[in-house]
């Protein structure tokens, strides 16, 4: 499969599985639960462009231009990349009959950058160890992550309908 025709299966099944874990992330503010605030993604990766990898608090840094549109790009593009991943281990084959536990593991797997790469960059910790309840906010991430991983499977299956 070449890399266009990877890319172009990948950006609606990313899109649909990111918009799916928006949706969950809606409901878990709905219910008080904080969820990760995306200008903060930006706001990392706007220092990041300076040349400022790692953080003691991101929410301390000082802003940049337009961190909220940034943050919330990097995190579409991050959920089309992560499908780029699932149909390049599973094959094109998986997308006309895509099954669910492929990307269930693949939406999974998906939580070690923020608990390996993000939360540590940002000031967090690995697997959150400098916040407040560090368990509890790796399991909100693993759950986030596994529902990412459904809307992999449910966004495949709107496409292999279509």
């Amino acid at each position: 499969m070449t890399f266009i025709a990877m890319f172009s299966a990948a950006l609606p099944i990313g899109i649909g599985a990111t918009v799916v874990m928006d949706l969950w992330g809606l409901l878990l503010r709905r219910c008080g639960v904080a969820t990760l605030n995306f200008a903060m993604v930006g706001r990392w990766a706007g220092h990041l462009l300076d040349g400022r990898v790692l953080h003691q608090a991101i929410a301390r840094a000082e802003p940049v231009r337009h961190e909220l549109a940034l943050g919330w790009g990097i995190h579409y593009a991050t959920g089309v990349l992560f499908s780029m991943l699932l149909v390049a281990v599973v094959g094109e084959g998986w997308l006309l009959a895509p099954t669910l536990l492929p990307a269930v593991v693949v939406g999974v797997g998906t939580v070690v950058a923020p608990l390996c790469f993000m939360q540590p960059v940002m000031g967090a910790g690995f697997f959150a160890s400098k916040t407040p309840t560090p368990a509890r906010n790796c399991l909100k991430s693993l759950a986030t992550h596994f529902v990412f991983g459904m809307g992999l499977f449910l966004s495949a299956g709107l496409v292999a309908v279509v």
